[in-house]
């Protein structure tokens, strides 16, 4: 368990959690979820002395479980917020091991997708945050404070426009910097797909990789479904905040706080919206595709049928020179082998002129 306390324009680390909260600020704890139980005594009596009130046992059980969604809740004391962030490539390897496939493999990203749980219990003067286990969300959060510090005696003294100003303004930023991670992530699903797309397009490309592109799709409709439901527990929350505004908070601060709540729910929303445009990309990408292979059989086809139809004058020539009669022209004659080939030559160098200019026997793209 780590205690952060917030005061005007400071911040310190404490051993214990203070008796109360700080004059015009707030005490922050965050601890892993596996040390949850262990230090649940302590952060129980935290809770009822910065709080008001103790976490409900109900709210205990979500922010311990490890795969619970993205949800909003509250009581008249505090608000929880359950939040999935992405996972760091260490936990990625650590949780599929050798089923990760390379990263040269095609829509490798994809299969690299995995969230983890973060819960906020957000009161008046406290903020609890619990984090997976190893999670480095919480102390790079804090390095961002400590960029340009003055350290005395304990204490470090920055500029209060760079500290938040409550424990829900802290949540926000930490939310923020979560989602801009998902945004990020969109730069790299947008190349990989726009990559496999142009080797689908390609006509030397015979072979298409369908495996990684339905578990790519699989990959999109979770992230899909995943930011809806963050999408969901951020509206709520904001919408808690318009309807019941905090009294602990001036009406600038609470101004500044709705201002980042919407910037957080804005940011959801855009990943949303490029997630739906990949899947219809892919969609599309499949369908021209099929439509491609379509056309290029349909070209094969029509060059075969246009070499059909030149030879088929000639089989017809063959076939009737082939009759077993003992009077037909030119079979005595000296030249007549010469006159038929010199025939059948050039029926055949008509029709094939005639087919060329009429794009019959044009190259297959």
């Amino acid at each position: 368990m780590k205690i952060v306390e917030f005061g005007a324009g400071t911040l310190r680390f404490l051993e214990q959690p203070p008796p109360k909260a700080p004059e015009g600020g707030f005490v922050w704890i965050y601890l892993e979820r596996d040390a949850l139980e262990t230090d649940l005594p302590l952060l129980q009596q935290a809770a009822q002395a910065l709080g008001g009130s103790p976490l409900l046992d109900l709210h205990l059980k979500d922010i311990a479980n490890r795969s619970h969604p993205s949800r909003y809740d509250y009581t008249s004391v505090y608000d929880l917020v359950i939040f999935r962030r992405l996972a760091t490539d260490e936990e990625v390897r650590i949780e599929v091991g050798d089923a990760l496939p390379p990263a040269d493999t095609p829509l490798a990203a994809f299969s690299r997708i995995r969230t983890r749980a973060i819960g906020f219990v957000v009161f008046d003067r406290l903020l609890v945050t619990v984090h997976p286990t190893g999670c480095d969300a919480a102390r790079s959060f804090i390095q961002r404070f400590l960029g340009d510090v003055v350290q005395s005696e304990g204490m470090t003294s920055v500029a209060r426009s760079r500290l938040p100003a409550s424990p829900a303004d802290l949540m926000l930023r930490m939310l923020n910097m979560m989602v801009d991670g998902y945004l990020e992530l969109r730069k790299e699903l947008s190349a990989e797909l726009d990559q496999w797309q142009q080797e689908l397009m390609d006509a030397r490309n015979r072979g298409a990789d369908w495996s990684a592109l339905m578990s790519a799709r699989n990959a999109l409709h979770t992230l899909e479904d995943l930011c809806e439901e963050q999408n969901d527990a951020m509206q709520e929350w904001l919408d808690t905040q318009r309807e019941q505004p905090s009294p602990t908070l001036a009406q600038t601060e609470r101004d500044s706080l709705l201002a980042r709540a919407r910037d957080v729910v804005e940011h959801i929303q855009r990943v949303v919206h490029h997630v739906r445009r990949m899947e219809a990309g892919a969609e599309s990408a499949v369908q021209i595709h099929f439509s491609a292979q379509g056309h290029r059989t349909n070209e094969i086809m029509r060059t075969l049928t246009a070499l059909t139809a030149i030879f088929l004058p000639l089989n017809l020539i063959a076939g009737v020179f082939g009759m077993n009669f003992d009077f037909l022209p030119l079979t005595h004659a000296s030249s007549g082998f010469w006159l038929t080939l010199g025939s059948m030559a050039l029926i055949a160098v008509t029709l094939g002129v005639v087919f060329w200019r009429k794009h019959y026997l044009a190259r297959a793209r």
